[in-house]
């Protein structure tokens, strides 16, 4: 017999859909107007594509993918850092995605079909247990992703990690990214579907501030069908009614003050500063580098890395991740895709990682409305 926890699981629920579908239609009548949402997040990208979420949107309401792919908005010149390490000896682990991210000129893959010992990890933790295996090798830990693996690098630097380990951090902040966003007079924002992960660790209560400022409203979201079309349902119902309100669509994970133990450990390791997203912009306080207690497992210290190393990052006009990452285009906009850009053959790293924009609407067939 189902209870009602039973029933609180049913994500995709089909007859839930169809209810929360014709929702949409309803307040996108009312509102009579064009909208424009962004969700902050690859993951929601994959399940609207994944699903075909788009079909069962009404006519005029648009879901544009903001900078939420942690792999995408590695710059360049970070990716060559990595690189360099590598081929100098260094053991360099870092997570899947980013291990085919091509840098100014070479990818880590590159570097290890030429000799260099990298290897693929699932967590910080994994990295630091390889230095503790290998005393004799220097091991460093090519760190990227927003806010939620953030937390567990620090963790790791904060509870006494092997000394031949160390961090090269290419961690990122997503609030000051949306402000960026919010700020761009071509984008034309009317509300945020926000990370549900990364807000499992700030909590949702962040955004306040950000609604405040912005006068845009904020909803956090799952990442189930289910999640994203009650979120977008929420979304609406604030731009109906004209408010910039802040709601929390993902209760069974997400609170007011998030998992406040990961967060102060987050910023007891990491400060803010500013920094480019690969081909958005530079963003003030966006990036997360080591605090100077942490200096002696700091890789950009540790071994002096030149920081011109991969010179200036050399995207090309014909490449349009930035504008896609910032909600401007979308991947059948751009000249490459699916051509001369794919996942075998990526020229942007939109199409390396499983979650850049170009590379899943590649995977489920390209078109906006699948």
């Amino acid at each position: 017999m189902a209870t009602d926890s039973d029933k609180d699981l049913q994500f995709r629920d089909p007859d839930t859909a169809e209810e929360l579908t014709e929702r949409l239609e309803e307040l996108m009548d009312d509102i009579g107007e064009p909208v424009d949402v962004m969700h902050v997040c690859g993951s929601h990208e994959q399940a609207i594509a994944k699903f075909g979420l788009r079909s069962l949107l009404p006519d005029g309401l648009s879901v544009r993918m903001g900078p939420g792919c942690p792999v995408c908005v590695t710059n360049m010149p970070e990716v060559d850092e990595a690189v360099a390490l590598a081929e100098d000896g260094k053991v360099v682990a870092t997570y899947g995605d980013m291990f085919r991210v091509p840098g100014t000129a070479r990818s880590l893959e590159d570097a290890k079909a030429d000799g260099a010992d990298v290897r693929v990890v699932y967590s910080a933790s994994e990295a630091a247990d390889i230095a503790a295996e290998n005393p004799g090798e220097e091991v460093v830990f090519f760190a990227t992703g927003f806010e939620t693996t953030a937390a567990p690098t620090a963790a790791v630097l904060s509870d006494d990690p092997p000394e031949n380990f160390s961090v090269l951090s290419a961690h990122k902040y997503v609030p000051p990214a949306m402000e960026v966003v919010a700020e761009m007079p071509d984008t034309n924002i009317d509300g945020f579907l926000a990370a549900g992960h990364a807000a499992t660790i700030t909590g949702y209560g962040l955004f306040e501030e950000f609604v405040a400022d912005y006068d845009i409203p904020v909803v956090v979201g799952g990442f189930e069908p289910l999640d994203v079309l009650l979120g977008l349902e929420r979304l609406l119902e604030y731009v109906r009614d004209g408010e910039a309100g802040l709601e929390n669509a993902y209760p069974r994970a997400v609170s007011e003050e998030g998992n406040v133990q990961a967060r102060d450990t987050m910023w007891d390791v990491f400060e803010t500063e500013s920094g480019e997203w690969r081909g958005i912009a530079e963003i003030p306080a966006a990036n997360l580098a080591l605090r100077e207690e942490y200096a002696a497992s700091d890789a950009r210290e540790r071994f002096d890395i030149d920081p011109d190393v991969g010179g200036e990052d050399p995207l090309t006009e014909q490449c349009i991740c930035g504008d896609i990452m910032a909600g401007k285009a979308d991947p059948d906009g751009c000249d490459l895709f699916g051509e001369e850009c794919t996942p075998q053959n990526p020229v942007g790293a939109c199409m390396v990682s499983s979650e850049g924009t170009c590379k899943i609407w590649y995977e489920y067939g390209g078109q906006p409305d699948l």
